[in-house]
Formats: C-alpha cells, sequence, structure tokens
C-alpha cells in the first residue's frame, strides 16, 4: 500500500517529535555532574592535638583521597555535643571512661571506633623541685571534669599524698579521700584553666594538652607522670548510626598510619604512647 504525501509527511513530524522527546529525557542525565561528597568532620581540641590531626587530614587526602575537615574546641564538652547532634562526623580528644561518663550522664549514642594515643597527666610546679618540698596544707590545682578528676585524685594516691576510697574509683572526688596527712588543699579547676594556676598553687595535675600549650613536657618537666601503661588510651568516636561509614574506617586508617605516630612523638616530645 502506497502512503501519501501528506500521510508521509505526518509520520515524519511524528516520528521527529518521538526523536526529540528521547533526546529531551535524556540530555539531563548527559550534563548532569555528580555532586562533589562532603568532608567528613572531625573535632578536636585545639592546640597540639589539633596539630597531630592536621597531619592525619593530610594522610587521608594523599594517600586515600578523602576529604576531612577540622572542628576546633577549647573545652571536652561541646565535640561530643556537636558529633551527637550530627555536626559533627566523628570526634578524637577523649578516653573511653570520659566517654563512658558522657554516655550514661547524657544518653548519647556514640560509640568508639579506634584508638590514638595516650597522653599522659602529670604533676607540675613552679615553685617546689620535688614532693619533698611540698609544705602541709599547700594548694593543689585538679581538672573538674568528669574522669579526669577522678584520675588525678588516683593518681596523687599512687604519689602517697592522699587515699581515696576504694569504692569509687575513677569517679572520686574530694569528698571521696580518706585521708590527708599534709591537709592538701585540693582545688577544682576547668582544665584550660589549670596551666594559668601555676602561679597560685603549689602544683597543678595537667592534661598533656593543655601542659604543651606552656611548653611543658610530662616527662621533662612533670613532678611525677601517669604510668604509661595507662588504660587511658584517646579514641575516634562516632555515633551508632554512622560508625560503620566507609569514609570512617578510611580515616581510621590514615589516623593510625607512621606519620600520625611521629608527627606525634615530635610534637608531645615523646610524651604520647600509641594505642593501636
Amino acid at each position: 500500500m502506497k502512503l501519501g504525501f501528506k500521510s508521509f509527511a505526518t509520520a515524519s513530524v511524528l516520528a521527529s517529535a518521538l526523536a526529540l522527546a528521547g533526546c529531551g529525557e535524556q540530555a539531563p542525565e548527559a550534563t548532569q555532574e555528580a555532586a562533589p561528597a562532603k568532608p567528613l568532620r572531625l573535632g578536636v581540641i585545639a592546640g597540639a592535638e589539633e596539630q597531630v590531626a592536621e597531619v592525619a587530614v593530610k594522610v587521608a587526602r594523599e594517600q586515600y583521597g578523602l576529604e576531612v575537615e577540622l572542628v576546633s574546641f577549647s573545652d571536652y564538652v561541646t565535640p561530643n555535643v556537636a558529633l551527637n547532634d550530627g555536626s559533627l562526623d566523628i570526634n578524637a580528644f577523649q578516653h573511653k571512661p570520659y566517654l563512658d561518663k558522657q554516655i550514661a550522664d547524657r544518653g548519647y549514642k556514640l560509640v568508639p571506633v579506634a584508638n590514638t594515643f595516650v597522653y599522659p597527666i602529670a604533676g607540675y610546679s613552679k615553685s617546689i623541685q620535688s614532693l619533698d618540698e611540698l609544705a602541709d596544707g599547700a594548694k593543689v590545682a585538679v581538672p573538674n571534669d568528669p574522669t579526669n578528676l577522678g584520675r588525678s585524685l588516683l593518681l596523687l594516691e599512687q604519689q602517697e599524698l592522699i587515699e581515696v576510697d576504694d569504692a569509687v574509683g575513677l569517679e572520686a572526688t574530694p569528698l571521696n579521700i580518706t585521708a590527708n596527712p599534709k591537709n592538701l588543699q585540693i582545688i577544682e579547676l576547668e582544665a584550660p584553666q589549670l596551666p594559668r594556676s601555676l602561679d597560685d598553687v603549689a602544683f597543678a595535675v595537667i592534661n598533656t594538652t593543655y601542659a604543651s600549650q606552656i611548653d611543658l613536657l610530662p616527662t621533662r618537666d612533670g613532678l611525677f607522670v601517669e604510668d604509661k601503661d595507662s588504660p587511658y588510651v584517646n579514641l575516634i568516636v562516632a555515633r551508632e548510626d554512622n560508625q560503620n561509614d566507609e569514609r570512617v574506617q578510611t580515616f581510621v586508617k590514615a589516623y593510625q598510619s607512621e606519620e600520625v605516630y611521629q608527627a606525634a612523638l615530635e610534637l608531645f616530645k615523646g610524651g604520647v604512647v600509641k594505642g593501636w
């Protein structure tokens, strides 16, 4: 059967329209670009620990193609708040006893995914060279944040300066001191204030993060130093809902690298212990 010109023209127009319609549907797919992956947001404490994390960020980018954004904090409370509410993807600043306490007190859905380093706490002084010079009634400053307070009191107990009720362990406070032969005045301060307190106290127990900010090192300057076999290893922490994220696992590999370990040794003058 012969197709008339009018019918042929109509068919051609229809075919062209269908072809154009098909191209129109495929065009967005052909020209659409994939959105860049969001950087992993990592919370850290400002100072030397942040500098260590910067090396891990560099390793993550150069060796694994992972972009990581550092978010620095000046206190120990806010990084877990930010992680729990989704403002961060992970943080790296705390040991397990502190994390456990935060989860118990605040109901956070947070989990440790890897170890980093042990940063030993130590007693520092501007006025005495050894504990033999410690006077009766002397003022002693300790951190007031959960767990680090108990940790410091147990360290004082190890120096035979006080005795603490065995039943309370890491949750000890000055109220749990059962013996204080030198009648030491225990002063609780926010951790960032401890370095500034050295002009006013006989000694202060200071976390390495803050001691390093005023060039104090535990192995060089400490009156006494926490044992390097301490269980207080710091952690990389995620949420329960993102702990298996491939980006998180990749960053763990970047952090637990020889480059990061060597950087930590240099920044803390050997005052760190590898936790992995």
